[in-house]
Formats: C-alpha cells, sequence, structure tokens
C-alpha cells in the first residue's frame, strides 16, 4: 500500500506543481515562448483549458491553473484518506473534506515554495555556469518578487548577492511552519 501511496502522491504533486508553475509564471508575467514554458503549457493544457470555459482569468491571474492544482491534490488526499482510514469506523464526511481540503492546501503551499527555492538554486547555479541559458530569464523573473525586498536590505558583499541565500534560508523557516 505504501508503494500505491508513494507512486500517487509522485504523479499528483509532479502536475500540481506544472499547473502552480504556470500559476505563478502567468501572476509574475514569465514569458510562456521558451522551454520551459513550452512544457508547462503543453503538460497542463489537458486540464486549464476546460477549466478555462467555466473558471474566468480575474485580475491576470490564471485560476484555472491554480484550481487544477487544488482539485488534482484534493483529490489525492480523499483517496488517501479513503483508503487509509480503518474499516467499520463511522467518520464524519464533513470533517474528512474539510481535513482533505487543508491537507491539499497545505501541499499546493509547500510546493510553491518548492518551486521559488528550486528556481532560486537554479538561478544561482546558471550566473555561474552560464548566465544567458535559457533557463536564466524564466528563472530570474520568478525570484524577482522575493529577491528585490531581501536586496535591499541585504547588500553585494565583493560583488557576491546573497540575497538567494536569505530568502532560501526564510522560505525554509516557512516550510517548518507549514
Amino acid at each position: 500500500m505504501q508503494a500505491l501511496f508513494f507512486l500517487l502522491d509522485a504523479v499528483v504533486s509532479f502536475f500540481c506543481a506544472l499547473f502552480i508553475l504556470r500559476f505563478m509564471m502567468q501572476a509574475l508575467r514569465v514569458s510562456f515562448a521558451g522551454q520551459l514554458g513550452n512544457f508547462v503549457v503543453s503538460l497542463t493544457n489537458w486540464a486549464v483549458k476546460p477549466l478555462r470555459r467555466v473558471v474566468p482569468g480575474l485580475g491576470g491571474m490564471d485560476w484555472s491553473s491554480l484550481l487544477a492544482a487544488l482539485g488534482l491534490q484534493l483529490l489525492l488526499s480523499l483517496i488517501i484518506f479513503g483508503i487509509s482510514s480503518p474499516a467499520g469506523i463511522t467518520t464524519d464526511a464533513g470533517a474528512i473534506t474539510l481535513m482533505a481540503f487543508w491537507f491539499a492546501l497545505r501541499a499546493l503551499l509547500r510546493l510553491a515554495i518548492y518551486i521559488l527555492i528550486g528556481a532560486m538554486i537554479l538561478q544561482a547555479v546558471l550566473s555561474w555556469v552560464n548566465p544567458y541559458s535559457p533557463l536564466s530569464a524564466p528563472a530570474h523573473q520568478l525570484t524577482r518578487p522575493v529577491l528585490d525586498p531581501i536586496r535591499r536590505i541585504v547588500p553585494t558583499i565583493s560583488g557576491i548577492d546573497l540575497s538567494p541565500l536569505v530568502a532560501i534560508l526564510l522560505l525554509q523557516a516557512l516550510l517548518m511552519f507549514l
């Protein structure tokens, strides 16, 4: 049963990460023209396009991508609660649904933080190895809203920007609370 949970979680987490990345890319005006954008759009259109007919984009946000991620994570949470609940015990369906919603929301927040941390690490590595890589611009655009306020407080030392390190530490602390 653990192997089944692992596989379900891996597949759902992969697609939820893509849905969240699509939401973040559109919210932060990251171009979808490159390889990363094409990859994300190609793997998420199966759910986002039908949802866009029902869920409008308000305020420049792609709410259908976020709803797809939440729905998929909620479905996983309900499946796990349904499979792992002991037989013969009657439980309140409303409480289980509320708990599954909380777990799904928490998992999506954690995925969004992991995406930011990954983008910061990618940006730091690319700045040393290949600053003109096609992934540099999307990574910079994804991390800019988090790093710019920190850059105002933490100065560069000998030409080295320490703001990604500070941001990763703060995001790791936030993950501990979640």
